[in-house]
This record gives C-alpha cells, sequence and structure tokens, in this order.
C-alpha cells in the first residue's frame, strides 16, 4: 500500500503517473482526503485502484455508522475506525457498511487502529494513561476489534505475530512503520523492513516516505518489490 502523503491531488497525480503500472493499493490519508474530498476516491476507484481510506473514524457510534455508510458507498476497499472508541462503535461501523453496501459491489474491509507506531511505551503509559507494554495494548484493542466483528487491525510489524496466535491467521493485519533498509526512521518508534514484516505474516505493508520522498519513486518502489519476491 502506498500512501500518497500529499496536500493536493495534484501532488498525488505525479507519484500515480510515476507508479502506473506497478499493482498496489493506494492510501489517502487525512491530509489528501480533507484536500481533494471524496471526488479523488471516486476518482481512484474510477480508474481501477484499490484504496484505503485511512481517516480513523473515532466518534460516537452513530456518527461512525454514518461515516461508514458513506465511505462504504464511494467504494473504497479498505477503512479503519480507532478501536480505542469501544466495541460498541466498531459494531456500529459494521451496520454503517451493511446500510452503504452497493449490490454488486465488494464489501470494504473495515479495520480497526491500535496504537499508532509513533507510539512509544513512554507515550503509552504517561500521556495516554495504559500500563503496560505497547504490544499488550495492541493485543487488547485487536482482540475487541475481533470480537466486534472486523476483519483485522492496523498494528506495527512487530506485534503481528502476537496479533495471529490471538486473533487467528484469518484476522488481518496492515502495517505501517515500514522502512526498507537504509531509510530514515523519521517518526516512527517501532518498524520494520518490507521483507521482515511480510516474514512476520503480515497481509499488507504501508509505505509512504521512503517511496514518496524518494530522488526516483518508481525505483523505490520496484527495489522494495525486488527485496520481497
Amino acid at each position: 500500500m502506498v500512501a500518497l502523503d500529499y496536500a493536493n491531488a495534484e501532488g498525488a497525480e505525479g507519484l500515480l503517473k510515476q507508479l502506473e503500472g506497478i499493482p498496489c493499493y493506494v492510501k489517502v490519508g487525512m491530509q489528501l482526503f480533507y484536500a481533494a474530498g471524496p471526488g479523488f476516491v471516486a476518482s481512484l476507484k474510477d480508474r481501477g485502484y484499490k484504496v484505503f481510506l485511512d481517516v480513523k473514524m473515532h466518534d460516537i457510534p452513530n456518527t461512525v455508522k454514518g461515516g461508514a455508510e458513506s465511505v462504504t458507498r464511494l467504494g473504497v476497499d479498505v477503512f479503519n475506525v480507532h478501536a480505542a472508541g469501544g466495541k460498541q462503535m466498531m459494531e456500529a461501523a459494521l451496520e454503517g457498511v451493511d446500510k452503504g453496501q452497493v449490490v454488486g459491489a465488494a464489501r470494504p474491509i473495515v479495520i480497526g487502529v491500535t496504537q499508532l507506531t509513533s507510539t512509544s511505551v513512554q507515550v503509552l503509559n504517561d500521556e495516554i494513561g495504559l500500563t503496560g507494554t505497547v504490544e499488550q495494548a495492541v493485543i487488547r484493542y485487536a482482540r475487541l476489534a475481533h470480537s466486534a466483528g472486523l476483519q483485522g487491525v492496523v498494528a506495527s510489524p512487530l506485534e503481528v505475530t502476537a496479533i495471529k496466535a490471538a486473533c487467528g491467521d484469518g484476522f488481518v493485519t496492515v502495517t505501517p512503520g515500514i522502512r526498507p533498509a537504509g531509510a530514515d526512521v523519521g517518526d516512527q518508534s517501532r518498524i520494520m523492513t518490507p521483507a521482515e514484516a511480510f516474514a512476520q505474516g503480515t497481509d499488507y505493508v504501508v509505505i509512504g516516505r521512503p517511496i514518496t520522498g524518494a530522488a526516483d519513486p518508481r525505483a523505490a518502489i520496484e527495489a522494495i518489490i525486488d527485496s520481497i519476491v
């Protein structure tokens, strides 16, 4: 999954042109979605892209239900909600999917955000106020998402093995915090290379700056693909 982390549609289109023909999901996050809007996502779908809409819904159940209905009608393939919103909120998201489902269209995969890959144990304990390790918090949220009926979670690649053990091999893991060997770590605390993440059993990796910030983005993603096949 290539993160289209751009401030506007023009920037994203420039990258898409360079990556044309390479099979991958594209991730539309908050900055781009708020700037370019649903119409940009619709245009991606019209061109055959698989889209992960990364807007991390977290609100009262009824509001999340409405948001889930809207993005389902938009045709996204994957979207996420914060597991910290609780089981009722996650169940409401699935109700929204049911309401927004278009006949003949594929049902989107709904995944829960466990802990951000920028979260350290110090932030978890001292700022968020949860005791224990980051992995313990991630597994607790993964189990909660699983019990709510979600198909998977977003988590660091470091927690993939434990998540699969807790929730089953069919429970999808989407892992950001991916950095090819030698890449700048940036603001991520819990990272792996693409090959390491897939070796852990993850289903999808999300990669942004190592591709979008590269002098030659196409060469960067081709090198990543070569490292995992």
